[in-house]
């Protein structure tokens, strides 16, 4: 990183992951900036930087933890001090952007990374850094450019270089919704692929709410009639229709009985696995880890099937709960993620999750940035699956 101008660069963090921010400062030569942020007894953020940002290029290093509102807040008081003292850019780096699992609507809920997304941009934030978001599409609810990162190549390297015979193993996708990401990884390894369908439980998605309740029979058919009445033309006695519909058309019309007609019930069938495992290294790949339940459960389904070792890698790695419990009396033999979540507690907890630092792929990315180098090197070989 020594041909990085890195005269009008600073570099701060909020209280997320201090650790990280050290490490990225580190590799690009350079100290951390004086930031300040602490509570003060009403839990109100207090943010107070000690050096001058006018005229600078300001990278705030803040990731989501499972205290993602304070961080959230943090992050957008640091964005918006620096925006008021006069800072020419403001990047914010987020390697895991909190809420990114709520991109979709969900019933009566709403769409929460689309808010987050413009908070962000209101505080002053002019950049995103982020790694591996839960779904690409986010990057289009910012009105800033967003470079979403890819840790990929640091998992895959892992297991070319760290797990005995991996040539034996088959990519295992937990469920279908994560099959293209582990399609990825099995092209690119040349491995073999493996799909677990099926659900334990009901999904979220077919909870029962008022919304299901359906219309009166009776009242809805005279309702529709009346309705109906009310929007045809009145047409004078003795006179008939110039444009009445021909026989013909009539025929190719499809009516419900009575009513509108209700979706048929999702009847989810038991786990299953689609592929063979037997004998096999089985290697589950996801973008976060966070409730181990379904790995857990889809590990115990593995070794039933006769997998031979079992690894689970993600790229962020927040274990919430007990998890580390969990995942300690699992079948699962290495739980491997990558540090952009700090999880040293859940480390002491559980001796078989181990970390991949990525700080050198951040550090490479401001420095691009800063320099306004491309920013494509990092992006080689990315396919739509990644």
């Amino acid at each position: 990183m020594d041909n990085t101008s890195t005269s009008d660069i600073v570099i701060i963090n909020g209280n997320s992951h201090p650790d990280l921010a050290n490490m990225v400062a580190e590799r690009m030569g350079l100290k951390n900036g004086g930031c300040s942020v602490f509570h003060k007894s009403n839990r109100e953020t207090i943010v107070e930087i000690s050096d001058s940002v006018r005229g600078k290029d300001i990278y705030i290093i803040q990731t989501g933890t499972k205290d993602a509102n304070n961080n959230i807040m943090e992050l957008l008081i640091m964005a918006y001090a620096c925006k008021t003292s006069s800072a020419r850019s403001i990047v914010g780096v987020i390697p895991y952007l909190p809420y990114s699992k709520q991109c979709k609507m969900r019933k009566r809920g709403c769409i929460v990374s689309k808010l987050l997304a413009k908070m962000m941009c209101t505080s002053g934030l002019t950049h995103i850094i982020t790694m591996d978001l839960h779904q690409k599409e986010i990057q289009g609810f910012f009105d800033i450019p967003v470079d979403n990162l890819r840790a990929s190549p640091f998992l895959l390297q892992y297991i070319q270089e760290s797990i005995p015979d991996y040539r034996n193993s088959v990519i295992v996708a937990r469920n279908p919704g994560v099959a293209k990401k582990a399609n990825s990884y099995a092209e690119r390894l040349r491995l073999g692929l493996a799909v677990i369908h099926g659900e334990q439980k009901e999904a979220e998605s077919d909870e029962v709410d008022g919304r299901y309740s359906p219309p009166p029979t009776s009242a809805y058919s005279n309702l529709l009639g009346n309705s109906v009445e009310m929007c045809l033309p009145a047409t004078p006695r003795n006179s008939t229709p110039q444009h009445a519909p021909s026989s013909s058309s009539r025929t190719r019309t499809t009516s419900v009985s009575v009513g509108v007609p209700e979706h048929p019930i999702k009847v989810k069938p038991p786990l299953t696995i689609v592929g063979d495992v037997n004998g096999r290294i089985a290697i589950m790949v996801d973008d976060l880890i966070d409730d181990v339940q379904a790995f857990v459960a889809a590990a115990e389904m593995l070794k039933d099937n006769g997998a031979c070792k079992i690894y689970v890698l993600a790229t962020h790695g927040l274990l919430s709960s007990d998890a580390p419990r969990l995942l300690d009396e699992s079948p699962i033999d290495e739980i491997v993620v990558t540090n952009t979540i700090p999880h040293e507690i859940q480390k002491l907890q559980c001796h078989k999750i181990k970390t991949i630092d990525i700080s050198i792929l951040i550090a490479e990315a401001i420095r691009r940035i800063h320099n306004k180098e491309s920013m494509s090197y990092l992006f080689r070989n990315v396919t739509l699956e990644d």
